[in-house]
């Protein structure tokens, strides 16, 4: 049974904008800003949940089916877990709910109540005279516990408005809510759900609201795919995201965004490791020669430029904790075939590759005994792989890392 919600704390309006503010604000053409909010004492974040990003802002490398499927093991081995879907494509969303259209989404989004994760930002973006209040999750169907904030196409209309405040909030105060809005929402909804680890699936882009989801995250993983153009993100990330760090040190240090209604976070994020997959075997469970080539090459880039330049910007944990736990010299955390059939079965029954029974595998005899060696096999890839991440966990809090 989920954990019981606390109440939602209640906390008026204090003040608006002042009108030399809204004025100044008008001039530099920046969006209508929140309304300024008395924060209490008790905020409702009682505590910090294990947030976790998946993050490549290359297109077509599994982040989807990886933070589902993986999220799902991390929650039978006790964890409640927490999925986020920060896509406007909202393919989390339609994966976990088993929606085909448009009309099952709007039930979601008409039923009332704060419900995805738009709405959930919302007060934050809108100038609304309210605090932030924690999603009314979806309960994953088959999974006690694992929970769904649902995708919003609407969240790609905050993207400026976050971009600017990003920018601008130093010497805009009126946008100074913003930066620290989408974990505090993520924290407080975690929270009400007594959440444990909250999977962020993020969209391939380079945009405000990733840099934001990143730098906000204790950690994050690199889902890829064995190409040429993954090779390439290696490259482009290893510059990108030093940059986005030496951005967040700064926010961090603005005594404006310390003392908002939603402070920005004091996150120090750091890199588990990369997730490799879509890739065909040859005998065995080896990948083919030519995918082979790709991932070596993707080794090497992660090796030679990715984590260097994570290491100066302080994005890594110490190396012992990666060698301890096997998770070292550019090597994947989680790497695995492609899963061929099995994933539209998935889709379909809304269930991980691993956890599909007899009767939806839809086979039989021979063909089914394959399947199910495939389903074995991929159960035991993301156990482990779940197991690394609770482990590389542990032992960062354990040192403070």
């Amino acid at each position: 049974m989920p954990a019981k919600k606390p109440a939602a704390k209640r906390v008026a309006a204090e003040s608006q904008p002042s009108k030399k503010a809204a004025k100044s604000a008008s001039r530099s053409r920046t969006p209508a800003a929140p309304a300024v909010l008395s924060m209490p004492a008790d905020s409702g974040i009682d505590r910090k949940p294990i947030q976790i990003s998946l993050f490549n802002h290359k297109g077509g490398v599994s982040k989807t089916t990886t933070a589902f499927n993986l999220g799902w093991m991390l929650a039978n081995k006790g964890k409640r877990v927490l999925l986020v879907d920060c896509d406007p494509q909202c393919n989390l969303t339609g994966m976990v709910m088993g929606f085909k259209g448009t009309d099952d989404f709007d039930a979601i989004y008409k039923a009332g109540g704060v419900r995805n994760i738009r709405d959930g930002l919302a007060p934050a973006f809108e100038s609304r005279p309210s605090l932030v209040q924690p999603v009314q999750c979806e309960q994953i169907n088959g999974q006690p516990n694992m929970y769904l904030i649902p995708g919003h196409i609407g969240l790609a209309e905050y993207e400026v408005t976050l971009g600017i405040a990003q920018e601008l909030s130093g010497s805009l105060v009126t946008l100074q809510n913003l930066p620290g809005s989408i974990r505090y929402l993520l924290d407080k909804t975690a929270n009400s759900l007594d959440i444990d680890y909250v999977l962020v699936d993020m969209s391939p882009s380079l945009g405000a609201i990733n840099q934001n989801l990143l730098m906000t995250s204790d950690y994050f993983l690199v889902p890829m795919a064995p190409d040429y153009f993954s090779v390439m993100a290696t490259d482009s990330l290893a510059n990108v995201l030093p940059k986005w760090r030496s951005w967040a040190n700064s926010a961090q240090s603005m005594q404006v965004l310390k003392s908002a209604t939603y402070p920005f976070p004091d996150v120090k994020t750091k890199f588990l490791g990369t997730v490799i997959q879509k890739y065909r075997l040859r005998e065995g469970n080896s990948a083919s020669s030519a995918f082979q080539t790709w991932i070596n090459e993707i080794e090497e880039g992660v090796r030679k430029r990715l984590i260097p330049a994570l290491k100066d910007a302080n994005m890594l944990l110490p190396e012992r904790i990666y060698k301890e736990f096997d998770v070292n010299n550019g090597k994947p955390i989680l790497q695995m075939s492609e899963f061929n059939g099995l994933i539209a079965l998935s889709q379909k029954y809304k269930v991980p590759v691993f956890a599909l029974t007899d009767d939806q595998l839809e086979q039989r005899g021979i063909v089914a005994e394959r399947t199910k060696k495939s389903m074995r096999r991929f159960h035991q890839l993301f156990s482990d792989g779940a197991d690394k991440i609770i482990n590389l966990v542990t032992a960062a809090n354990a040192a403070g890392a």
